[in-house]
């Protein structure tokens, strides 16, 4: 039975009836109630998913806005990045979390949530309990995001602009970021995908950083997918006459995102909540609700722009 409802739902959020929204609802249900029969496969289903959705999201884009969103968002991205580095290091001392789970979290926050921390993790030579703990804590705050961010920026009627730059600088996962952005726009969702991928590039020296300080030599993770979703915005900016087969491949890649978010919602389960405990949590929270809450204030203020 869990078999058959677990296909159903995938089959439901592939089909386009339902938002990235109520997939993830669904997929949080799911995994909070029944036993998940393809964790493993899930779990390497989503990574790969993820990637392609959103290289076919960058058919729907023209490369020239890709360019100057990523340029506009570059030093946002830098001092955004440092800061919430060094304020979660400082707020996992002071709530006494150890010492890797901090450090992932922070990398989570600061980056680009489970990906950064998938990066990170094996260089850090974090033991699978740490990484679940930073993926758990990372990804409960990253599912609240998707469905917290869209009521508050209609609430403070922010341009789409405004709500794409702030998704992108604020909200952990790629996933979430376009599915709170394609929810208010295609605006916000070319400015929102386009800044967290540019973000996601830093996972490099980040990881490089972090091999140097720890003199670690496992492998660095190099985000490819990133430069496949620039050449596809290209050939849409320079093959128009094949936009109607772009823009379905665009459809496809918004259809998969939603498949995705539900199969990370199926990830999560109650084991996982025991696992994370209070602190991790308190500290991925604490840092979220600042980064979340000065970035907004200097967008609304017009500090800081697309």
């Amino acid at each position: 039975m869990n078999k058959i409802i677990f296909f159903a739902g995938v089959i439901l959020a592939a089909s386009g009836l339902v938002s990235p929204a109520i997939a993830l609802l669904g997929g949080l249900i799911y995994g909070l109630t029944l036993a998940h029969p393809f964790h493993v496969e899930s779990r390497d289903l989503t990574k790969l998913l993820l990637q392609t959705s959103v290289v076919a999201l960058g058919f729907g884009m023209n490369l020239h806005e890709v360019l100057q969103a990523g340029r506009s968002g570059f030093v946002y991205t830098a001092l955004s990045i440092t800061s919430a580095l060094l304020l979660g290091l400082g707020l996992g001392y002071i709530i006494h979390v150890a010492k890797k789970p901090s450090f992932l979290i922070s990398a989570g926050t600061a980056i680009c949530g489970g990906s950064a921390i998938a990066a990170v993790g094996p260089i850090a030579g974090a033991s699978e309990e740490e990484m679940a703990v930073s993926l758990g804590a990372v990804f409960i705050l990253n599912s609240v995001a998707l469905f917290l961010f869209p009521p508050v920026g209609w609430a403070l009627h922010m341009s789409e602009s405004q709500f794409g730059l702030w998704s992108a600088l604020a909200i952990h996962d790629t996933s979430s970021v376009v599915g709170a952005t394609a929810k208010y726009g295609p605006t916000a969702l070319a400015i929102g995908t386009t800044i967290k991928l540019a973000r996601a590039l830093w996972i490099v020296p980040l990881s490089v950083g972090t091999a140097v300080v720890l003199k670690s030599k496992a492998r660095i993770q190099w985000p490819w997918f990133i430069l496949f979703f620039c050449a596809a915005a290209l050939l849409n900016t320079v093959l128009p006459k094949f936009n109607p087969a772009f823009g379905a491949l665009n459809q496809l890649g918004k259809l998969g995102l939603t498949v995705t978010l539900f199969l990370i919602g199926t990830s999560l389960n109650r084991e996982t909540l025991k696992k994370v405990g209070v602190r991790p949590l308190l500290q991925g929270l604490t840092l979220w609700v600042i980064v979340g809450t000065s970035t907004l204030a200097l967008i609304l203020l017009n500090c800081i722009r697309v």
